[in-house]
């Protein structure tokens, strides 16, 4: 693909990229060998290749709820820094 199909001054502009004309160059050259490979890409015969959403299979790994023992009232009250009527005290935020 020729680097006449896009222009490297309108992609910096877009990106907010100020570039010297080396750059210009470098980048041109980098853009069409990715246009290359994908052109060569685009050329491989996928039909019967099923669409997939990640490359290996994936599910998801539930477990049962189960009720367990919380921990018992008043066990950590006294370890916070503040407490008030059997209630954590919390800096205001607003």
């Amino acid at each position: 693909m020729s680097s006449d199909s896009f222009d490297i001054k309108k992609i910096a502009l877009l990106a907010r990229l100020k570039l010297t004309e080396e750059e210009q160059t470098r980048l041109g050259r980098q853009f069409e060998g990715i246009l290359e490979h994908i052109d060569q890409l685009n050329q491989l015969d996928t039909e019967k290749v099923e669409p997939t959403s990640h490359v290996l299979p994936l599910q998801n790994v539930f477990r049962e709820d189960e009720v367990q023992q919380t921990f018992e009232d008043g066990k950590y009250l006294p370890l916070a820094p503040r407490q008030d009527k059997d209630h954590y005290e919390v800096p205001q935020i607003i």
